[in-house]
């Protein structure tokens, strides 16, 4: 049976911060879903074990036009510059 110690630390690694109520409420649910998982093992999948053939859906590697044909026209069209640089709005927070 999971103890309240193991959902806090499970909630922990996770990032979560969970109420007392919910760590006991959780405590209580977790055999049942471990059991449930546990199900999953008794599952005959024998059916699936055939691999299918695989074959790349990529592209090849090439240079579909000379580097820099199209930099010029790009630029020109970016609203923000800070000399040689494209200014970008921040979209990553830092704690």
């Amino acid at each position: 049976m999971a103890t309240p110690g193991d959902v806090r630390k499970l909630a922990a690694l996770a990032r979560l911060s969970l109420s007392e109520a919910q760590v006991e409420a959780f405590a209580k649910e977790f055999d049942a879903i471990i059991g449930y998982v546990g199900q999953l093992e008794k599952l005959d999948l024998s059916s699936l074990a055939q691999v299918p053939e695989h074959r790349n859906v990529m592209r090849a590697d090439r240079t579909p036009h000379e580097a820099g044909r199209y930099t010029e026209q790009i630029t020109a069209q970016f609203p923000a510059r800070d000399g040689d640089y494209l200014s970008v709005k921040q979209i990553i927070q830092h704690d």
